[in-house]
């Protein structure tokens, strides 16, 4: 292992996965918004608006994340929508990961037992009130390990953002690779960086996991 070529490209590679960071960390937050509204939209929406809703998620978890890109970023100025890399792959992600999102959140949902709603309602609760104080941090704990798992997924996705020019890691991995043929290296950097990545992913969620669960309990 040659510790002169990663010394040399530490810099490229570091800001290859800040920009990984990055478009996970966005992709995740607004993937997850959007998969929130559908959940909810779904709950309470008519039955026009269920129907599109499903065909959506329908069409967007049947297709390959690198089919989207593609249509999305190749496709879009055929319709007006002109995007730079970065922004096209941010979008990307959202798209891909809502629907996703939106079926673990309507899992978490189904899960709070309904005569705990019922009751809401009997008290003179009204929806919104509910949903703030009852289905979201109920569905929240139930859902939270599959929101965690899916979001290390994304982590991975974030790699095919380099097939249309996002410098994010894999990006830079590949022009290492190129550029002085030391694969070894180049793709064991990629590797430690996407396991502690995915680490601390798991670590912050597990944490997260036990404090909610933990203030539950102490309520009751």
């Amino acid at each position: 292992m040659d510790m002169d070529v990663l010394q040399q490209y530490a810099p490229m590679l570091l800001r290859g996965f800040g920009i990984t960071i990055f478009c996970w960390l966005v992709g995740t937050v607004l993937g997850m918004a959007l998969g929130l509204l559908i959940a909810l939209a779904q709950r309470y929406g008519s039955k026009p608006v269920r129907w599109l809703l499903q065909i959506y998620i329908e069409i967007i978890r049947g297709t390959p994340f690198l089919v989207q890109l593609f249509v999305l970023y190749y496709g879009g100025p055929l319709i007006g929508l002109r995007l730079d890399a970065l922004p096209a792959g941010l979008l990307g992600l959202t798209i891909y990961g809502s629907p996703y999102f939106a079926e673990i959140f309507r899992s978490g949902f189904n899960a709070v037992p309904i005569g705990q709603i019922e009751a809401a309602r009997a008290i003179g609760m009204t929806e919104p009130v509910i949903i703030r104080r009852l289905l979201l941090p109920l569905g929240l704990v139930s859902a939270l390990p599959a929101l965690v798992n899916f979001s290390i997924i994304l982590t991975k996705e974030t790699v095919i953002l380099s097939i249309i020019t996002v410098p994010e890691l894999m990006y830079q991995v590949s022009r290492m690779s190129t550029e002085t043929f030391r694969y070894l290296e180049a793709n064991l950097v990629l590797a430690l960086f996407f396991w502690g990545l995915v680490e601390a992913i798991s670590r912050l969620g597990r944490r997260v996991e036990t404090r909610i669960t933990k203030h539950l309990i102490e309520r009751v």
